[in-house]
């Protein structure tokens, strides 16, 4: 098969008209409800989502909620209320603030920060990183807590196994929490939920269960990252939150989902997860993606790897038939 970079070019109205058509049919004669609730984090996969859930119901059916808390971006909040503006719909602000510090989150990672930083004092923001040097050398995925101190400073350790666990198992109530805001919402205008998942997030595991994974229906699911831009550019998304970077916006030191997450940047995610799925060779995805073999390789264990480690979120809880 032909593989280039073009591969994931899509014809975007036609693409938004079938989604904007699954969603009406999801929302009317699946679940039998009368709307969309949406969570807006100023991001441009639920700028997407928002969009074409308008286009299938109308901006009268469509509200979305702003869900900050202490460590979000103040651009979170903005960007989030400019696509509800664009799009003339409905918006609230709930601060979650208040759910999470009933969980003692702020309090459980502060502890974990300190440990490897006990003199930074008060005023730092921080966040978890992972090393941006995938293409070049063999390497584990080994978390490092970065501390940004008042003068500017950056101070990095790298996180013990259990510290890493005890950090996530905290901030992964914050997506819990929005989940919980969402549904209430919804539930109480006889609505359903509207995911945000795209392909490369759902590919990887790149989500909370029960959190930001915990919704009605996804329709980006299917869209690599590319193709979510290009749905953006054709619903009018604004511009400001297309030329956002990605990031999941859970520490109070910006992290993009690159080094967050991925290692790699979107078109090189979004490019080996089609020749993965595809069975393109990698000697001719190398050769597309202008990486040498070497580099190539390295990029598809770690998306392998990934995708093996997080089945478990993509499928049902598993049980057991004992036919009776």
């Amino acid at each position: 098969m032909e593989f280039t970079k073009d591969v994931l070019a899509i014809d975007a109205e036609k693409v938004s008209a079938r989604l904007a058509d699954f969603i009406r049919d999801q929302v009317k004669n699946y679940f039998h409800r009368k709307g969309i609730v949406i969570g807006l984090s100023g991001g441009i996969d639920s700028a997407v989502a928002a969009a074409l859930s308008v286009r299938a119901l109308g901006r009268e059916r469509v509200h979305s909620l702003l869900l900050p808390e202490r460590d979000s971006s103040p651009v979170s909040r903005e960007y989030g209320a400019l696509s509800a503006k664009s799009l003339g719909i409905t918006c609230d602000e709930v601060d979650i603030t208040p759910m999470v510090e009933a969980f003692d989150v702020y309090a459980k990672r502060d502890a974990i920060v300190k440990k490897y930083f006990p003199d930074i004092g008060d005023g730092y923001k921080f966040r978890l990183t992972l090393p941006q040097d995938l293409l070049e050398r063999d390497r584990l995925n080994a978390y490092h807590v970065e501390a940004l101190l008042p003068d500017g400073a950056v101070r990095s350790a790298r996180l013990a196994p259990e510290d890493f666990l005890g950090m996530m198992a905290a901030n992964d109530i914050k997506q819990r929490m929005r989940m919980t805001a969402l549904y209430y919402e919804a539930e109480r205008r006889n609505y359903i939920v509207c995911g945000t998942t795209n392909k490369p997030e759902s590919a990887q595991g790149f989500y909370v269960k029960y959190g930001d994974g915990g919704v009605d229906i996804e329709p980006l699911q299917h869209l690599y990252k590319n193709q979510v831009f290009q749905l953006a550019r054709h619903l009018g998304v604004p511009k400001e939150v297309i030329d956002r970077t990605p990031s999941p916006d859970t520490y109070s030191y910006v992290v993009s989902d690159q080094e967050f997450y991925f290692c790699l940047p979107y078109d090189i995610v979004d490019l080996v997860i089609y020749a993965m799925e595809h069975n393109v060779p990698k000697e001719k995805a190398a050769a597309a993606l202008g990486l040498g073999l070497d580099r190539l390789e390295r990029a598809w264990r770690d998306l392998a790897h990934k995708r093996e480690a997080t089945e478990p979120l993509r499928n049902l809880p598993p049980t057991l038939d004992l036919g009776f």
